[in-house]
């Protein structure tokens, strides 16, 4: 089932610290050329990137359950293969992903159906959740055999609005600068608000299991 946020133009008042931008060779439809004009260029598109984050991206089961022992492993799973879709064309943007689990089972036993929970979240400026949508994939196990898959899905809908750099702040970027001008070699990322305001417009929808602190601890320290 399809995880499914509307995201209001509120959301475009919380602060963030960072900026994604693909580095590409020139702008396409509903993307914004970040290029200083000295030989360096950048895009920014409308449609929120989708990604895993680090340490959420696997899932490992033990039995019994407190244990750690290598032997105890009953279940290993990993996200992979995301596929991501965009619409942003539309007064609300969508953004959607389908990813794929592969799992491991110790033993080839009779057939069994896992239970994986895990969580879709939409991010502001790298920092701040503003939605967030846990739901769970099924991974089947057919009889004698160790290995099963599911398939997961997620999506956001982000009003245009706040996904939109403000007139002046456009201007600013995409001015064409001339060698032997003041601030030809001056990135306007470097300006503070400049980078706030792409900061505030720049979303994300993250995909990953959802974790105990245990299971992430294990992630983390394996």
């Amino acid at each position: 089932m399809n995880a499914l946020f509307r995201l209001d133009s509120r959301a475009a008042t919380m602060m963030a610290i960072a900026a994604s931008l693909t580095l590409v060779g020139c702008a396409r439809d509903n993307e914004l050329d970040l290029s200083s004009g000295v030989g360096i260029t950048a895009t920014r598109s409308l449609c929120p990137a989708v990604g895993v984050p680090v340490y959420t991206g696997d899932v490992t089961l033990f039995d019994p359950a407190d244990s750690r022992d290598a032997r105890a492993i009953d279940v290993v799973a990993s996200i992979t293969n995301v596929r991501t879709t965009c619409n942003d064309v539309e007064a609300r943007v969508y953004v959607g992903a389908t990813f794929d689990v592969r799992a491991t089972r110790r033993d080839a036993g009779p057939a069994r159906d896992v239970q994986l929970p895990y969580y879709a979240t939409i991010l502001q400026g790298g920092t701040a959740v503003v939605a967030k949508d846990n739901n769970a994939v099924t991974i089947h196990f057919a009889e004698g055999q160790t290995r099963g898959n599911g398939t997961g899905t997620g999506g956001a809908y982000v009003d245009r609005s706040v996904l939109e750099l403000p007139a002046d702040i456009r201007e600013r970027i995409t001015r064409r600068r001339r060698a032997g001008d003041q601030d030809a070699a001056v990135d306007p990322l470097s300006e503070t608000d400049i980078r706030a305001a792409v900061t505030r417009a720049t979303y994300e929808l993250l995909i990953g299991f959802q974790l105990t602190q245990d299971q992430l601890q294990y992630n983390v320290t394996r």
